[in-house]
């Protein structure tokens, strides 16, 4: 007799941009405040409220502090956020109170362009501001998010079209040129610690605060992160391999993602 083949399971079966998501989600940790950004950031956080980190607390720009969403939101406008707020503040008052003063402990970002010091570009792609190739949605809130959380996680694609050497506008400063710059610009939170992309995750250097590949996502090799890289790639002698996605994980991002189109979860 046979013995029986048994069905692929979820995790058996994901892609890179769900393990990006679930690396990300995996940072934040019940009784956290974050401060989330739309698109890949609030997939993150709202991925982590709903499976380990029930106690996370969301803060959005648009003033909606503890905001428990049923569904992906639209933007930071979307209603369903002040809905599910536990208040709803005034924007001057989330950044004044909340965000510069330093109280909220991790800010969610994503990018366009990233430098290998981890600072960030939204705001323009070309040559020259007033006539660029191609104008982006700007700066929001990202730049104060940037300078006054305790730290901040990026979650972008990785491409060299993204990391890049130099960056054609600095919208959001990670750590400028190197180690100390974001003490002699007087930033309030850490910065960066940590960029995770489709590929594996970028940690900064201890001394030079240069990102350096510490992770690789499972089935992708060093190769494919330095080909995706636009400078020199830094690799840690003790490289790791990120814990692939549980079902559970999977399943509760895919019906998440489903929201989206409005179809069942």
């Amino acid at each position: 007799m046979s013995a029986s083949v048994q069905p692929p399971t979820l995790a058996q079966e994901w892609s890179a941009d769900e393990m990006m998501t679930i690396a990300a989600a995996r940072q934040l940790h019940a009784g956290d405040t974050c401060f989330v950004g739309i698109g890949l950031p609030s997939t993150a956080a709202n991925l982590a409220r709903a499976t380990h980190a029930q106690g996370l607390v969301l803060i959005y720009e648009s003033g909606c502090i503890g905001a428990k969403p049923t569904r992906l939101p639209l933007s930071i406008g979307d209603g369903v956020l002040a809905d599910t707020a536990d208040a709803v503040v005034s924007v001057p008052e989330v950044f004044n109170y909340w965000l510069q003063p330093g109280r909220i402990d991790i800010g969610f970002l994503g990018a366009a362009q990233l430098d290998r010091f981890a600072n960030i570009n939204t705001t323009v792609i070309g040559d020259t501001y007033d006539r660029p190739r191609v104008r982006l949605p700007g700066a929001g809130g990202a730049p104060e998010i940037a300078a006054s959380c305790g730290e901040v996680v990026v979650i972008v694609r990785q491409t060299k079209r993204t990391f890049v050497e130099t960056l054609d506008f600095v919208t959001s400063v990670g750590f400028g040129t190197g180690a100390g710059d974001r003490e002699r610009l007087g930033l309030r939170g850490s910065g960066p610690r940590m960029v995770i992309t489709d590929l594996g995750i970028l940690q900064p250097d201890p001394q030079t605060c240069e990102l350096t590949l510490t992770h690789l996502h499972p089935g992708k090799a060093v190769d494919d992160v330095r080909e995706a890289t636009g400078w020199p790639l830094a690799v840690s002698a003790s490289l790791s391999t990120t814990e692939p996605p549980t079902d559970h994980e999977l399943a509760t991002l895919r019906s998440l993602e489903a929201t989206k189109s409005g179809t069942d979860s």
